[in-house]
């Protein structure tokens, strides 16, 4: 998380939030799963290090991305043309595996007024050397900082409509993740009463395209009533 409200989560919370994740492991699809600590609860006294984004695999995905390939054209896939950017025409194109793609995350500009992280931006860019489409509303679930062994599921509203989405070689499609926002300063608080929740990561499963876990550039997920309202996978890049 960017703003100054990842460095006012208490030492309890923390302890709190890792004793209760503790769900089902997701393993992908070479039957492989990582391990990960848990994730941290409520608003930290201090903010760990930043995670590199880590592709993990849902229940029936695969897992390890591939490397990124030179770049090609929409209609050809030639190496030798540049990449094409993100449509929503869908075409013959597979459906994007989880190796094909790289997630990153970074706080939204248009977010709710409050504390916490408010709203955030999910990138995902085709690293492989094939076009392939992604579509559909994404699942939600905060997490640690290793895989998504050990998860929260975050109740997600679906927001909008869900074309198919076409990602050439090094295109990009989005997702925006909006939160129930932490008021006010020193720990936070949530207008319901409950207590603010801080993950340090989150694992975004897209439909058919595997689970991919994301972290914040330098803070963490701070958020309140453990919802979230999601946008389908989008051509536009959003604010």
């Amino acid at each position: 998380m960017q703003l100054r409200h990842t460095g006012r989560v208490t030492a309890a919370a923390l302890a709190t939030i890792a004793a209760a994740l503790s769900l089902t492991a997701c393993q992908s699809g070479d039957g492989t799963s990582q391990a990960g600590p848990s994730a941290t609860r409520a608003p930290s006294s201090s903010a760990s290090g930043t995670p590199a984004p880590a592709t993990a695999s849902p229940r029936p995905a695969d897992g390890t991305r591939s490397a990124s390939p030179g770049p090609a054209s929409p209609a050809a896939a030639s190496p030798a043309s540049a990449s094409p950017a993100s449509d929503t025409s869908g075409g013959s194109a597979k459906a994007c595996t989880a190796k094909a793609l790289e997630a990153t995350a970074y706080q939204a500009a248009d977010r709710p007024s409050g504390t916490g992280v408010g709203a955030a931006i999910v990138e995902f860019t085709n690293v492989s050397a094939s076009a392939c489409v992604l579509q559909g509303h994404p699942t939600v679930a905060g997490a640690g900082n290793g895989s998504p062994q050990h998860s929260a599921p975050l109740k997600v509203t679906r927001t909008g409509a869900a074309p198919a989405v076409r990602v050439g070689p090094g295109g990009k499609a989005w997702v925006k993740l909006t939160f129930v926002q932490v008021q006010g300063e020193a720990d936070g608080y949530c207008v319901s009463g409950a207590t603010p929740t801080v993950y340090p990561t989150l694992v975004v499963g897209l439909p058919g395209a595997g689970a991919h876990q994301v972290a914040m550039p330098d803070g963490q997920f701070a958020e309140c009533d453990n919802k979230v309202t999601m946008t389908a996978v989008t051509a536009a890049k959003p604010s």
